[in-house]
């Protein structure tokens, strides 16, 4: 009740804007769920720390939800963080004092996260087509990505989605708006199938006993029953969305508005293990192209926002890049630059 989250607010000390960052999802899904089945209606899509987070009503949604979200809310966000970045490193100047540095640092860190944020809102949005007969789990199964700041929900929603490429539920119409090639066949074979996507008259017919029988469909009707079903947009944003590296996991949110930190929050995060995933050569070849793009050498951000990727992407791209002797390092700290080698 209203009551109850009243006493739970008044127990953060009042503060609102923390508790819907961080505890009303997680109650909001408790609250709508019966048995196995979890139903939330207002779904939290949130940078790591859930320094930022976009609220959507589920009866609202629309095919253009999503690209609402990243050029009417979440592009200006980064815009407006990114001039704010920008105007706290001129003021502060080449030689920034502690409470500078802080608020820098702060700052560059919630710029960082945005620019992810805007990645995976930007990855999901060309085969976004939700449809709430499927149930809400299977429509928030593609947002997986989006919920990092509610590890145990994203666990949960991450198995349907598996389950969901896999196969399991081709009974779903978002099935069949991402994989109309493996779907329209099954059809043929399964009744209940043809029925839940329309086809039945296609495939199926009830002779004079009152029996349904399949029909005899050759494969060039039901290239077309694919064909008129299939995105090319759509399936290029499932090819990037499947081949996507794995999401880092964010830091704790750091603090905003010019206070000093503790030494313990400044030491740096401890580092991770090197990563065994396989280099992303289509990745590293994009951001060699944007490099070479920015004369007289480009900066870590001239990157990421020529590209749309994420720190972690460029750390990986770079790293190989470096390696390989494609890409040269010149300068230090806000002045570091990259540039292409000749012949590279």
């Amino acid at each position: 009740s209203w009551h109850e989250a009243a006493d739970l607010v008044g127990a953060r000390g009042g503060d609102l804007r923390g508790w819907f960052a961080r505890d009303f999802f997680p109650a909001h899904i408790k609250t709508y769920s019966k048995s196995r089945r979890k139903a939330p209606i207002y779904w939290q899509l949130a940078t790591p720390s859930a320094s930022y987070s976009a609220w959507l009503y589920v009866h609202r949604f629309t095919r253009d939800t999503l690209y609402r979200l990243l050029n009417d809310f979440v592009a200006p966000k980064l815009s407006h963080e990114q001039s704010r970045l920008a105007q706290l490193v001129q003021d502060a100047g080449p030689e920034p004092s502690r409470g500078q540095r802080a608020e820098i640092d702060a700052q560059e860190s919630f710029v960082e996260e945005l620019r992810g944020f805007k990645a995976e809102v930007a990855r999901i949005a060309p085969l976004w087509n939700p449809d709430l007969d499927d149930g809400v789990i299977i429509n928030f199964a593609p947002l997986w990505r989006l919920v990092p700041q509610h590890k145990s929900w994203q666990k949960e929603v991450k198995k349907v989605w598996d389950r969901l490429v896999a196969g399991d539920y081709d009974w779903a119409h978002l099935a069949m708006h991402l994989w109309p090639e493996r779907v329209v066949p099954k059809c043929r074979e399964d009744r209940s199938l043809a029925i839940a996507h329309g086809l039945e008259d296609d495939f199926w017919y009830e002779d004079d006993q009152g029996k349904w029988r399949p029909r005899q469909v050759d494969d060039a009707t039901v290239q077309v029953l694919i064909d008129e079903r299939s995105s090319s947009a759509v399936k290029a944003a499932l090819d990037d969305l499947l081949s996507a590296p794995a999401p880092v996991a964010g830091r704790k949110p750091a603090r905003r508005g010019g206070r000093r930190r503790s030494p313990a929050s400044r030491s740096p995060a401890p580092r991770r293990g090197r990563s065994a995933a396989p280099i992303d050569e289509a990745l590293v070849a994009k951001v060699q192209q944007a490099i070479a793009q920015v004369a007289g050498g480009a900066s870590k951000n001239d990157v990421l926002d020529a590209v749309g990727i994420t720190a972690a992407e460029w750390n990986r791209a770079i790293k190989v890049l470096l390696d390989r002797g494609q890409v040269e390092k010149t300068g230090r700290a806000r002045g570091t630059r990259y540039h292409v080698k000749r012949g590279a």
